[in-house]
């Protein structure tokens, strides 16, 4: 698949008189990259559609062919969307696991913009990454937070520039579709020592069951087991120091007990 650079302007100057840069195409994956040198606070922002930024003309470079975003299979992920209520609960548990604080650098997969929302308010973060399959999701979590980077791609593949990071979230794991080893050897190359690895479902086991029948294109795996994650943490220098799996609620903590970041 192609991918799509936004040029690292002041998204702010889109509403401005001079005109917006059109995309370029590059490699594999599509990055959303920060418009603005300094992370964070991140604050809401008010700005142009995806649309609008990729179908804009620059008078400062020839025409460029652009993306139909019409022409992209997106699956639907409107059923990570739960009761808002409880969803709320779960996610602050969650997010206290991960025992972000000031400065920390966090790493997010398949978030939803519900969750980014909790981990922005939660404290003043050094630097946010959020990765996800869908273009549209994460085209709504940088339409509201300028200061989040989002990359569009693969866990796996996510470049060690960003890196270290003091936490991880793997949101929604069922639907990343690798090996859990492997998942979790390519987080000990990119965390920092006593990074903390959280693994989570807001709604369990058992509403995953059901998501997995109703959504088989979209989730692709089960939630791992403790002796599943035990042995896989001990392979790649992690310790599993925190598990829940109870009816409504699964939550697994994984720390990273290496003393040197990547190798």
């Amino acid at each position: 698949m192609n991918s799509v650079y936004f040029p690292s302007h002041p998204i702010q100057s889109l509403h401005r008189s001079t005109p917006p840069l059109r995309p370029h195409f590059l490699s594999h994956s599509i990055h959303f990259n920060n418009f603005s040198r300094t992370h964070l606070p991140i604050t809401p922002t008010t700005t142009p559609s995806l649309r609008y930024l990729c179908s804009s003309q620059s008078n400062e470079t020839s025409p460029i062919s652009v993306l139909d975003f019409e022409e992209f299979v997106e699956k639907d992920w409107s059923f990570l969307e739960c009761d808002a209520l409880h969803a709320l609960e779960s996610r602050n548990r969650i997010i206290s696991a991960g025992e972000v604080g000031a400065g920390s650098r966090v790493l997010v997969s398949i978030g939803s913009e519900e969750f980014v929302d909790g981990l922005v308010g939660c404290c003043r973060l050094g630097f946010l990454l959020v990765v996800h399959d869908s273009l549209f999701v994460l085209a709504g979590i940088k339409e509201r937070y300028d200061g989040v980077k989002c990359w569009q791609g693969e866990i796996v593949c996510v470049p060690d520039k960003w890196a270290p990071f003091d936490a991880v979230f793997l949101w929604f794991l069922p639907a990343l579709p690798f090996e859990l080893d492997r998942i979790i050897g390519v987080l000990a190359r990119i965390c920092s020592s006593g990074a903390r690895v959280v693994i989570s479902h807001p709604q369990g086991r058992e509403v995953l069951n059901q998501q997995r029948k109703d959504n088989p294109e979209v989730v692709v795996s089960d939630l791992p087991d403790k002796v599943t994650l035990k042995k896989v943490a001990a392979n790649n220098s992690f310790a599993l120091t925190g598990y829940i799996d109870e009816k409504g609620f699964y939550l697994a903590v994984l720390e990273f007990c290496k003393s040197d970041f990547s190798e």
